[in-house]
């Protein structure tokens, strides 16, 4: 075979890789570009955000916003197109509403539809302007990101860029809902907590307060019956020796010696007040016996406590004709909290 010929078509072949390699590596690098500007760098600055630095910028770094031109509705088109220019040199893609590099160009635009210029610069701009947008959904500024995104989408409104920030903004926005409601929810919980507490402060002091009054009535009462008690055996004491017509009087049993009763602990615990009369037979020893309800307000809760008390009494026995008898009485018993 005529080796010319191979060498030839080897040529051939080289020529037509080359193209397709030089195709390829403009893809490549045209896709880390974009992932660069779309993924890397807006996660180095909102990493920056979160550890309290600022963002990073380009090496040229952003100058500090002119003042917006007052007569912008008046310009031509060149006048717009050189605050335009002035806007990206200072990297015043969206922002400040009014005065950047977008709403100059599409003021162009609407002045002059197809404008190469601002055409091509909004094109080759709209990464760059997508990452601020993006930055201030992280930054959780969701005004300004909203106006940020609609103004991207006056520029390109087919974009896909378009459609993962505004599903960023959305997620951005129903997390900044959570953390607000998680945080109102923790705060009506330390409310309540703080609530429960005072109430259950108040209800421990009202207790108190009745126990330590239920027990200042019992003690004057004690006292008022150690009273009695005493200005009755002083009477008995200062009384003459009976004659012998005395002695065959009869006479009434006499209350030597009474008992508090026990307070119920559940009506104590309820503030529950009532009374008890009970009957009962005091015998010729001056002891009580055949104790009963005769009757009681309310029924059954004092009636025992009542009982208990009248079985501890001690009487001078009633006399007939000088001689000891048994004799039948009733004692009304009061029951109160002291309120």
């Amino acid at each position: 075979m005529d080796t010319r010929y191979t060498h030839i078509a080897r040529r051939r072949v080289r020529g037509a890789v080359r193209p397709v390699a030089i195709a390829i590596i403009a893809i490549v690098a045209a896709l880390a570009a974009a992932a660069w500007l779309l993924i890397v760098r807006p996660y180095q600055q909102q990493m920056q955000l979160d550890n309290g630095g600022v963002p990073a910028v380009t090496a040229v770094g952003k100058t500090p916003a002119e003042a917006a031109p007052a007569n912008v509705q008046a310009m031509d088109v060149n006048q717009l197109l050189t605050e335009a220019s002035k806007a990206l040199k200072d990297q015043r893609y969206l922002a400040p509403a009014g005065n950047n590099a977008f709403e100059f160009y599409l003021r162009v635009l609407a002045k002059q539809p197809g404008n190469p210029v601002a055409t091509s610069a909004l094109r080759e701009t709209f990464p760059y302007a997508a990452s601020d947008a993006e930055q201030a959904v992280n930054s959780r500024d969701f005004n300004e990101a909203q106006r940020q995104i609609d103004l991207l989408a006056k520029a390109d409104p087919a974009n896909y860029t378009l459609t993962i920030l505004r599903s960023k903004l959305d997620a951005q926005r129903k997390l900044a809902s959570q953390q607000q409601q998680q945080a109102e929810d923790q705060q009506k919980a330390a409310q309540l907590a703080v609530q429960k507490a005072a109430t259950e402060k108040q209800e421990a002091a009202k207790q108190a307060e009745q126990q330590q009054a239920q027990l200042a009535a019992e003690q004057a009462k004690a006292k008022q019956q150690h009273t009695e008690q005493q200005q009755t055996a002083a009477q008995e004491t200062a009384q003459p020796a009976p004659t012998a017509v005395a002695a065959a009087e009869s006479s009434d049993a006499v209350l030597l010696k009474g008992a508090n009763p026990n307070y119920p602990t559940a009506a104590l615990r309820a503030g529950q007040s009532g009374w008890v009369v009970v009957g009962f037979t005091v015998t010729p020893e001056g002891r009580t016996s055949d104790v009963h309800v005769v009757d009681a307000q309310p029924r059954h809760v004092f009636d025992r406590a009542a009982m208990e008390a009248v079985s501890r009494y001690r009487f001078k026995p009633a006399t007939h004709g000088g001689t000891a008898v048994a004799s039948t009485k009733q004692q009304k018993i009061e029951f109160s909290t002291g309120r």
